[in-house]
């Protein structure tokens, strides 16, 4: 690993960006040194001012680029039990230890550096780079930024999203929805709870209509063996209600999320549920008419299933280390949101493990450091002009 690369890095991690704090700092420190070679950037800021993307490109203009994208957001590393300082970058033992050092401030270090020697050779096509806010909420942040890309006149030819995959080619993910259920009822003294409508009853007959689309989806929904859970996926995270033991609650409120293997429709999902939890209220109102179930969409990004046959990923193949395998993943990326507006192939690859992030003690091994700065400059010299 280069100098430069550890020195980047150490100053990225020491920027405090979880996801509720701004990462401004780290912005203009990135915008700062791109321009030390000539490279600007374009801010694109969010309502509040506070947090900002960043998209930058070096070489040619009129050509389709190479994009490399990360998120500057990480998760909090408060209530867990770091040995080393959090926000700042530990190197012992071939790791480098810190909250992002893995995820994903590893990859954005190298990106930089690539961006930078960019600048020093003649390209066939530019390299560009993308960082954005709040991924770690719900790939949030991007949205905007890729509102600003999608009104370029050329768009990139391949994007790689630099999560950690040990640097193996991440070709599929699953989405995600995140819902928020509001489940109503008819206050009342416990004496009389029959007379009654119990919110948390009704929740828990939702729930049971929620378990039950996990068993049809798990039966008869799509399916691809090429994840670890070959099926789309309902969770309940959690649920809250009730005031007292001897009051019959009028509100109880549940989280739930569906993990969507891309061949699944999260729209149907929801026309499904929302059909069930009008049975539920219908037979609820015998008893009160304020009875109701309310579910709200809290986020939603689509998966990813890039073809490996497509020109992109036999494009990278060309300058990857001969052990680079095809994969699919269960956690989520902006990927499919690059896919979706910009309609560009995206591979996940980046150095690290996902077994790292968001634990206590986050680390990435400086060998995989080394082999994402190895593919990095593969990748220029495969747009050098010759």
């Amino acid at each position: 690993m280069k100098p430069r690369v550890l020195e980047i890095l150490k100053r990225l991690m020491a920027f405090d960006t979880v996801s509720s704090e701004s990462n401004m700092a780290l912005i203009e420190y990135v915008r700062d040194l791109l321009l030390s070679k000539g490279i600007e950037s374009l801010i694109v800021k969010d309502e509040t001012g506070k947090k900002a993307n960043l998209f930058a490109s070096a070489g040619p203009r009129d050509v389709p680029g190479i994009l490399l994208s990360g998120h500057t957001d990480v998760v909090p590393a408060a209530g867990q039990a770091w040995t080393v300082p959090a926000f700042e970058a530990t190197v012992r033992d071939g790791r480098i230890y810190g909250r992002g050092s893995c995820d994903m401030k590893g990859f954005i270090a190298l990106a930089i550096d690539a961006m930078l020697d960019a600048t020093e050779q003649p390209l066939s096509r530019p390299l560009q780079l993308a960082l954005s806010h709040d991924e770690e909420i719900g790939c949030v942040g991007v949205r905007r930024l890729l509102d600003v890309l999608h009104l370029a006149p050329v768009r990139p030819f391949l994007c790689v999203i630099g999560e950690p995959t040990q640097m193996q080619f991440v070709l599929g993910h699953k989405g995600k929805g995140s819902y928020r259920t509001y489940c109503r009822g008819l206050e009342a003294h416990s004496s009389l709870a029959p007379r009654s409508v119990n919110a948390i009853h009704v929740a828990c007959d939702f729930i049971a209509a929620l378990r039950q689309s996990q068993q049809q989806l798990q039966e008869q929904g799509a399916q691809d063996t090429d994840y670890d859970v070959p099926y789309s996926t309902v969770h309940v995270g959690q649920i809250v209600g009730g005031k007292a033991l001897n009051i019959v609650p009028n509100l109880c409120t549940l989280d739930f999320e569906v993990r969507n293997l891309p061949a699944d429709n999260l729209d149907r999902f929801l026309e499904q549920m929302t059909e069930r939890a009008e049975l539920i209220v219908r037979e609820a109102r015998k008893l009160s008419s304020v009875a109701d179930i309310d579910i709200q969409t809290v986020n939603v990004y689509p998966g990813l299933d890039t073809h490996p046959s497509v020109e992109a990923v036999r494009f990278l193949k060309n300058f990857a280390a001969p052990d680079t395998g095809t994969v699919k993943v269960s956690f989520g990326t902006e990927g499919g949101l690059f896919k979706q507006r910009l309609d560009v192939p995206v591979v996940v690859c980046g150095p690290g493990s996902i077994e790292q992030a968001h634990k206590p003690d986050e680390f990435i091994e400086v060998s995989q450091m080394d082999a994402g700065e190895r593919f990095l400059q593969g990748l220029l010299g495969s747009m050098r002009v010759q």
